[in-house]
Order: C-alpha cells, then sequence, then structure tokens
C-alpha cells in the first residue's frame, strides 16, 4: 500500500455521508491500495489521542463500499497492521448490497447521442473534469435511474449542478441523505440543524449549444441588470417549483426548505446575472452614490419586472412565500470548477495550463464593480487565497434568506457559503473566505503557451464589450 494524496483523499471522501466532517476523530493520514481499488483513512481522536481507520473499496459499479472500521487503536503501527490485508491489490470488487441497481456508467451511452456539452469531456484538456465529475457522480447517495442518460443528454447542466452540490455540502461536513423522491437533498449538521434542498437549473426560452455560442453580455442600463429578462427568467425558474408545494410533503413540513439555482438561460450569463437575482427576490438594485464626501450603495425598489409578463418584483418583501426559507445560488456552475478544485489540490494537468481571469468582490464601501485579476490556478498566489490551500467546492456559494421565513435557514447550517440578509431594512452580505470572486471564466492553455497578463484579460472583456 501507500500513501494517498491529498487532492485525491478530498475527492474520495465527499462519497461518505458526512464527507470532510469527522467530529471529533479528524484524519490524520490516508492510504490506498497499489491499484487504487481501495484507500483506507487513518484518524486520531482530539481527546483520547486513540487512533481510527475507515477502510473502502470499490464495488463492481465502481461505487466506493466501507469494508472495515476500527477505533480506540493505541499506535499506528497498530493501524497500519490492521490496514495491511485490507489494502491489498488484486481483490475481487465489493459485491452489490441486495435489492441494489448497479450504477449505471457515465461511458455508456446505449443507443443514445451525447450532447456537444457531454463530448467535451472527452478532450484531453478536459480530463481532470470528466473524473471529478464521475467521482461525484458515484458519491450520490441515491440517483434516479434516468441520471446517468440525463448527464449525457439534454439534462447536462442539471445534474452537474447536483454533483457540485452535494460536494459543496459535504465539504462542509454536512450528512447528506436522499431519502426521497424529491425534494433533492436532505442536509444535516452535527449541531442537529436539518434543511431539505431542491435543485433547478434557469435555462432558456429557445435552446442554444453551451459549447460554440457566443457569449451573452451584462446589460448596461442598471434597471435592465437588476429587473430585465433574467430576472423575468429566474421568476418564472423559482415559480414553477414553488408550484410543487414541496412544503406541504410530511416529510419536509416544519423545517427550512430551499431551492438552489443555477443560471443557463443564455450563454455565459451566470457571470453576470447575480444582480437580477437580487433584483427579483428583494426588488431592489443598488447604485453607487456619494453623500458627504463618501461613496455609498444606495438601494431603490420597485414592484414590478420589466416585460410584458410584468411579473411581481420582491419575492422576498412580504410572507406570500414564507415557505421558502432561502434561495443558493452561484455563479461557477461550470465543467471548469471541476478542473479548477482538483487542479488547485495538486491534480495532474497533463500539459495544460490552467488559467482563471475575472473579477474579485470589492469589499470597499460603495463598491459596485469587482477587482480585476488574472491568475494561474497552480500559483501559489492562487492557492493562498483560500486557507485549505487549494480552491474550495463551496467558495461561489451564496444563500440569499427570506426574511419572512416560516422556517428560517440557520447560518450554522451552511457555515461556508457567503449569506445575504436584511438587517434594519439593509441587505448585507456575510462571507466565510476573504477572497470572493464575483465572476469569472477559465482559460485552457498548452501548457508552453504564454502565460496572459492582467493587460491581456483587459483587453480581451473590453473588445467583448
Amino acid at each position: 500500500m501507500r500513501e494517498l494524496p491529498r487532492a485525491l483523499f478530498d475527492i474520495y471522501a465527499l462519497a461518505l455521508p458526512r464527507g470532510h466532517g469527522f467530529g471529533s476523530n479528524p484524519p490524520i493520514g490516508a492510504w490506498q491500495s497499489d491499484d487504487g481499488l481501495a484507500y483506507a483513512v487513518v484518524t486520531r481522536h482530539v481527546s483520547s489521542g486513540d487512533f481510527g481507520h475507515l477502510a473502502f473499496r470499490r464495488r463492481v459499479d465502481h461505487v466506493w463500499s466501507k469494508t472495515a472500521e476500527g477505533r480506540g487503536l493505541r499506535s499506528m503501527d497498530e493501524v497500519l497492521r490492521q490496514l495491511d490485508p485490507l489494502l491489498r491489490s488484486d481483490q475481487a470488487a465489493e459485491p452489490m448490497p441486495q435489492n441494489t441497481a448497479p450504477r449505471r456508467a457515465l461511458y455508456d451511452f446505449g443507443s443514445r447521442n451525447p450532447s456537444d456539452v457531454f463530448r467535451v469531456l472527452t478532450t484531453p484538456s478536459h480530463h481532470v473534469a470528466t473524473w471529478t465529475l464521475n467521482q461525484l457522480y458515484l458519491s450520490l447517495p441515491k440517483p434516479d435511474k434516468n441520471w446517468a442518460s440525463d448527464c449525457q443528454t439534454g439534462n447536462f447542466h442539471t445534474r452537474l449542478w447536483e454533483v457540485q452540490l452535494l460536494a459543496s455540502f459535504r465539504e462542509q461536513g454536512l450528512l447528506v441523505t436522499q431519502p426521497k423522491l424529491s425534494p433533492d437533498f436532505r442536509i444535516e449538521n452535527r449541531l442537529g440543524g436539518e434543511a431539505w434542498v431542491e435543485a433547478v437549473t434557469a435555462n432558456p426560452v429557445e435552446s442554444y449549444n453551451h459549447v460554440n455560442s457566443p457569449p451573452s453580455y451584462q446589460p448596461e442600463a442598471r434597471d435592465e441588470l437588476f429587473f430585465g429578462p433574467a430576472a423575468v427568467r429566474f421568476a418564472k425558474t423559482l415559480g414553477s417549483k414553488l408550484q410543487r408545494q414541496y412544503d406541504k410533503l410530511p416529510h419536509v413540513a416544519g423545517k427550512p426548505f430551499m431551492i438552489a439555482l443555477a443560471d443557463f438561460h443564455a450563454p455565459a450569463s451566470m457571470v453576470w446575472s447575480r444582480e437580477a437575482l437580487i433584483g427579483y427576490l428583494y426588488g431592489l438594485r443598488a447604485d453607487a452614490v456619494e453623500i458627504d464626501g463618501e461613496r455609498v450603495a444606495v438601494a431603490s425598489y420597485v414592484t414590478h419586472l420589466l416585460g410584458a409578463s410584468a411579473f411581481q418584483a420582491g419575492l422576498f418583501r412580504n410572507d406570500e412565500h414564507a415557505e421558502l426559507s432561502a434561495v443558493i445560488f452561484s455563479n461557477a456552475c461550470s465543467i471548469s470548477k471541476f478542473s479548477r478544485v482538483p487542479v488547485t489540490a495538486g491534480a495532474g494537468t497533463k500539459n495544460f495550463r490552467y488559467v482563471r481571469f475575472g473579477n474579485f468582490f470589492d469589499t470597499a464601501p460603495g463598491a459596485l464593480k469587482g477587482i480585476p485579476f488574472c491568475l494561474d490556478i497552480t500559483s501559489d498566489e492562487y492557492r493562498k487565497l483560500w486557507p485549505q490551500g487549494y480552491e474550495p467546492w463551496s467558495a461561489e456559494l451564496e444563500v440569499f434568506h427570506n426574511p419572512f421565513a416560516r422556517y428560517p435557514m440557520p447560518l450554522e447550517l451552511l457555515p461556508e457559503a457567503t449569506h445575504w440578509l436584511e438587517v434594519e431594512g439593509e441587505l448585507i452580505n456575510s462571507p466565510y473566505y476573504d477572497t470572493s470572486v464575483l465572476w469569472s471564466q477559465t482559460w485552457i492553455l498548452d501548457e508552453d503557451a504564454r502565460m496572459p497578463t492582467l493587460a491581456d484579460f483587459l483587453l480581451n472583456t473590453e473588445t467583448e464589450k
């Protein structure tokens, strides 16, 4: 057996019911079999100092299956002696549990024709993202029987969003289960807090090719940005979910209920549409003005969105939808995210360079624009943006709270997200990480290509505008 690199362990651990949450028995190391089909994590109790271990082997359908667990061991030598027979190579895969169907392989297309965006995963530059997507699919507690075929075809981004949520939740140590057909996830922390989460994507009115369509651009007019077509699309998407009355289901009743939303309503719209979500949820837009020589952000409110539909603005302005505790959002549900997280943790890049450019969130008073950046994601400068030394799954996760929620979602339930709350009539955000990305894109270049500079990024975005 040999040591398991952290980049691999942190992905494999997302298959555990509580992911990275080990409680009072944190991991101190991990080992794997030489053939990579089995691994074990060694833990040590924070008070007693006792050692423990958890061992796993791939099932015949490649899902991880727990094969052994040890507690109360007095030395590392004793732990390694127990692990040696568990991590030998060339052992048979674990059998399927009774009454459990094998998980369909993502590479098994059957008679289906994969979508163009799924075919992107077959290119060498996306090998890391492909592997990561597959690992997270295998980590889902109970995916529905159409999960693989949906991912391969027209519902690729919906499925991508589901596994990104799984990774974001379990990275924070949450117990994530799928005990019912809907909503999609039940999440619980060690403090006893729980909630239900339904995942949804905002999709286009008319379909477009996600691979080669030119990007959409942020509306220049502030009203159009906050209350225009993107806000209308969010209103329709969230409205269709609210009509299903998930809160009245017996297992959801009396508990916080959230909708997790990712945006694909127009090409690359997620890089600018967050303001439209704020516009719809709170019925406000923000403008920077100077008062007594100080630049501040001032909110103005509207009652309806733009356009002939005249949707009401301000889903969270009254108690009409108190059943919805919060909306979870990310501006980074993308294939690139599935490359960046493992690559920054140390995964091999196979002669490719991954460069992320965009804007950091500017926390200065009255700032409504971001701070430009352009960084190689394997650089120390990029990795040091986060305390764990690599990009976390929950880095861009935002939670917009309903101030009128019948069952409010406690902040402790998603401790590593950025929370948006209304306090004394003012919308404020409470981030977990010092670094927040307002929007970004990722370039994948040949390893010997010239590293782009911030000037290249600024010129590129100015040209696009």
